[in-house]
Formats: structure tokens, C-alpha cells, sequence
């Protein structure tokens, strides 16, 4: 098959699609890598070094586009970047479509065979490619809060482990999965006071168990939550539905009651975000505020330590590329029923229920579609 890895263009997006040890699998199997011309400079990874693996460099995105058979990404297609898909087209990569009406158009539009890392599955019923970029995510929202809170960027002025005689901060976490287990772990280093809030009983259980004394779980509800973020001084959202718009758990009403210069840091801005006031930003230009509170919501958040997330993500994505280019995407999907979770749109048919309900398309079961 032919691979084609296009550069990232979303604003301050530095990862890669593939690191030279992946071409490298594809190659060895009898694949051809085509990759964009400094694609990989972001992550310190030069044109020769995937030539060394045998990739052809191609000096433009047209050509990796006109050339592949599969196009393997990071973040989702761009507007120009979807102009360029074609019907033959296999696309790997992010999408976050629930929240997403222009792209998603243009996906079925496209009639290309569309395939979301982050509804992709494993045995266990987790999310093994959304896995990784949770867990970076997650440690980022600390430091990013930790940032936010400093008086020159705006926040209360706080230090987050405090000093002796000075209290830390308080912490608050809505959601304790991948991204909330990674957030405590960072906030708890920091030494600020972490509260973690999560619907499952089973997950604060496991919480309690990794943590012990250090943090507190409290059962997530709207009075909870209400209580909790009162005196938060950052309050981070990761809450997640697989593939659907993310719940609204904070709204514009409770900012009156919490502290002005607390911070929001919104993981879940990816799938529309889980506060009423949140709306995507840039690393340009990363915060806003509303009535007092300190926003924070980068809408690719791995993005700003790009060498470490795009190691981590080919880790957990090289094992599926694999199989999708040996075994061709229809065949893949149907051998393997994870995989199959991934097809969000396929030949101009939205395959994925969430995404299909959010944006009030007909859904068509992802194995009926192969099978026309």
C-alpha cells in the first residue's frame, strides 16, 4: 500500500503522523511511505532520516495527497487538507467529529473511508489510541493550570504546593479516567490539595487504592460539583463520552461562585468542551476570561511537547497502520471488530451512532456499510 504522511498544519501543531521506526515496519513489510518534506523537523526528525528507512520526501502536501492510498495524520483535516481527500482514500487519524459539523460534511462529502483513533477499542472496552494523548493531556493540564494561576497570566496568584504556613491549592478534576488518573498524579507532585470526581464507583476505588490519603474522591453529581468548584482555585475538565459531545458540567451561572482569578482547563475541548463557556483556542494565544475565571482551552494540548506525544501515539497507532495497510481497510475492519469501532465515515455514510445522532445525520452500523 501507499502511505502518505502529510505535514500538520493546524496552528502550533509539531507532531508527526509516523516516526522513522514506523516507516521503518511499513517498509520492511513491502509498503511504500511517502512523507511531506520537513514533516517530522518538529520533533527534531530531518528528511534524511526517514530516508535512511526508506520513505521517498515529496516537497508538498498535493503530491503525499495525490500519491497515497492512506493518509496517516495526527490532528483532524484541515479544511485544505479535506479539499484533497478523494473517495479511494483512507483516512487514519483524529477526527473528534461530534462537535464538528464543517468537517464532518466535508468527510462525507469526500466519500473517503474515515477512521478516528480515538473510537478505536481494545478487549477491555478502553480507548488504547486516545490512551496515550489522555495521559499527556492530562499531565499538561496541571502545568498549564500551575501557569494560568500566576497573577502576570491573569489567574488568582497562587502557588500550587503553597509554602510553609500558606495553604495549596485546591485542585478539582472532573472525571477520574485517563486523563483526571494523570492530572492527580501531577497535581499531587505539585503539592496542591487534589479533589477527583468521577460517576463510577469502581474508578474511585481505584483511585483511593493508587492514592491513598493524597487525594479525595467525591461522587459526581450537579450539587457536587456546584460545592466543590466554590473555593477551586483550578478546576480541570476530563470528562469522556467515546465519540460524543462531551457533557456541559460547569455553567456560565456557577463561574459567579467561584473565586475570580480560579482557572478552567478543559481537556475535553476536543469534543466541545464539558464547561458552558468553554470555546477552542490556540497555543498562540491559549486563554480567555469570562466574569473573572481564567479559561483555558487548547484544542490540541499534546501538541506542545510533540516529540513525546508523537513517540507515544505511534506506539499504541503502529499495530493498526500495519494492519490497515496489509490487509487493506475493508478487510481489516471486518477482521478485526476494534478497528471496525474506529470507522466514523465511510462512502459518504456517517458509521458511528454518537456522531450521527449529535449531528442529526442517518447512521449506518459501520459493518452493514462495508458490506454494500
Amino acid at each position: 500500500m501507499r502511505v502518505g504522511v502529510p505535514k500538520e498544519i493546524k496552528n502550533h501543531e509539531y507532531r508527526v503522523g509516523l516516526t522513522p521506526a514506523s516507516v521503518r515496519e511499513l517498509t520492511l513489510h513491502g509498503h511504500d511511505v511517502y512523507v511531506q518534506s520537513t514533516a517530522g523537523a518538529g520533533i527534531g526528525v530531518p528528511d534524511e532520516r526517514y530516508e535512511q528507512v526508506g520513505a521517498t520526501i515529496l516537497p508538498t502536501a498535493e503530491e503525499v495527497f495525490d500519491t497515497a492510498e492512506m493518509i496517516v495524520k495526527v490532528k483532524e483535516p484541515q479544511a485544505v487538507e479535506r479539499a484533497m481527500l478523494r473517495e479511494d482514500h483512507v483516512l487514519f487519524t483524529y477526527l473528534h467529529l461530534a462537535p464538528d459539523a464543517p468537517q464532518t460534511e466535508d468527510l462525507v462529502k469526500s466519500g473517503a473511508c474515515c477512521i478516528a483513533y480515538e473510537t478505536v477499542t481494545d478487549r477491555g472496552g478502553h480507548l488504547p489510541l486516545l490512551a496515550p494523548m489522555s495521559e499527556v493531556a492530562g499531565r499538561l493540564s496541571i502545568q498549564a493550570g500551575a501557569w494560568c494561576l500566576e497573577k502576570a497570566h491573569g489567574g488568582l496568584g497562587v502557588l500550587m504546593g503553597g509554602v510553609p504556613g500558606v495553604e495549596p491549592a485546591k485542585v478539582v478534576i472532573i472525571g477520574g479516567g485517563t486523563v483526571g488518573f494523570n492530572a492527580a498524579q501531577m497535581a499531587i507532585g505539585l503539592g496542591a490539595r487534589v479533589v477527583v470526581m468521577d460517576r463510577d464507583l469502581d474508578v474511585m476505588r481505584f483511585l483511593d487504592a493508587n492514592f491513598e490519603s493524597r487525594i479525595e474522591t467525591v461522587y459526581s453529581n450537579a450539587d457536587s460539583i456546584e460545592k466543590q468548584i466554590r473555593d477551586a482555585d483550578l478546576v480541570v475538565g476530563g470528562v469522556l463520552i467515546p465519540g460524543a459531545a462531551a457533557p456541559k458540567l460547569v455553567s456560565r451561572a456557577q463561574l459567579s461562585l467561584m473565586k475570580p482569578g480560579a482557572v478552567l482547563v478543559d481537556v475535553a475541548i476536543d469534543q466541545g468542551g464539558c464547561f458552558e463557556t468553554s470555546r477552542p483556542t490556540t497555543h498562540a494565544e491559549p486563554t480567555y476570561e469570562v466574569d473573572g475565571i481564567v479559561h483555558y482551552c487548547v484544542a490540541n494540548m499534546p501538541g506542545a511537547v510533540p516529540r513525546t506525544s508523537t513517540f507515544a501515539l505511534n506506539n499504541a497507532t503502529l499495530p493498526f497502520t500495519l494492519q490497515l495497510a496489509n490487509q487493506g481497510a475493508k478487510q481489516a475492519m471486518l477482521a478485526n471488530p476494534h478497528l471496525l469501532e474506529g470507522l466514523n465515515v465511510y462512502r459518504g455514510k456517517v458509521t458511528y451512532a454518537d456522531v450521527a445522532r449529535d449531528l442529526g445525520y442517518d447512521y449506518f452500523p459501520a459493518k452493514d456499510a462495508l458490506a454494500d
